[in-house]
């Protein structure tokens, strides 16, 4: 059973939304638990005292941000909620730990190489110049939901296996001195390859985010590069405008 939503009748918040935006953060507080279903929507517009369409809406609404699901048979059953990232300045690895998420990572490959000319030409450095480079598989919890292509000059940070698979790349590089401060990022999607579905447990095909970044320290030096395809079912950027 949901437990009761207070909702303000003379707020301009849209009631709907107000419905739907409390019934979000009880899923992810767990006070509403994954796996378990709604009750019938015609008894919980009446018990919450809205309308049909209301409460349609509603459901709709956190049906389209994967945190509900219609399955025929079953009814609406709570799923995983999606990682909502804000658009900062922050590794997925704080963002995931902030939030309870308990990340995970598996290191599938860390090699020394020249940096390709684009990343290169990206981290302001000679072509040529020796970087780690690094694929890691960011779990939270057990579902896999990004994957993640970073390049970190050697003379920055020396990378260690062990090192990225405890902790995040963007603390290592708080605790060598060099501090993100800025960063250049561009957000995109596509459809995922078959390997890369095959890899983050999605189908082929499958919508994905994708987000390159580079990011810079208080003295102007670039200190990583990133390539990051994240499952859209599970993840989303958030963004708070003003004007």
């Amino acid at each position: 059973m949901v437990p009761d939503v207070a909702l303000d009748r003379s707020s301009p918040v849209p009631l709907y939304f107000q419905v739907a935006t409390r019934l979000q953060q009880q899923i992810e507080s767990g006070e509403m638990p994954v796996g378990g279903r709604l009750e019938n929507e015609v008894e919980l517009a009446d018990r919450l005292g809205v309308s049909r369409p209301t409460m349609r809406r509603a459901i709709a609404y956190l049906v389209e941000r994967g945190m509900l699901v219609r399955k025929r048979g079953v009814g609406t059953q709570i799923v995983h909620p999606k990682v909502r990232r804000p658009v900062e300045l922050t590794s997925l690895y704080d963002d995931l730990v902030k939030t309870g998420q308990q990340p995970r990572t598996v290191i599938r490959s860390l090699e020394i190489k020249p940096a390709p000319d684009a990343i290169a030409e990206a981290l302001g450095v000679p072509f040529g110049t020796e970087v780690t480079w690094v694929e890691r598989l960011r779990y939270a919890g057990d579902e896999p939901l990004a994957l993640m292509h970073n390049a970190v000059p050697l003379d920055v940070l020396p990378l260690r296996r062990a090192d990225l698979e405890e902790r995040g790349l963007y603390e290592l590089l708080r605790a060598a001195g060099h501090v993100p401060r800025m960063a250049n990022q561009v957000v995109g999607a596509r459809a995922a390859t078959a390997a890369e579905a095959r890899v983050l447990g999605d189908s082929r095909g499958a919508p994905m985010l994708t987000m390159a970044r580079t990011a810079w320290d208080e003295q102007g030096r670039a200190v990583e590069y990133g390539s990051h395809l994240y499952r859209a079912s599970r993840y989303s950027f958030e963004l708070t405008l003003t004007s």
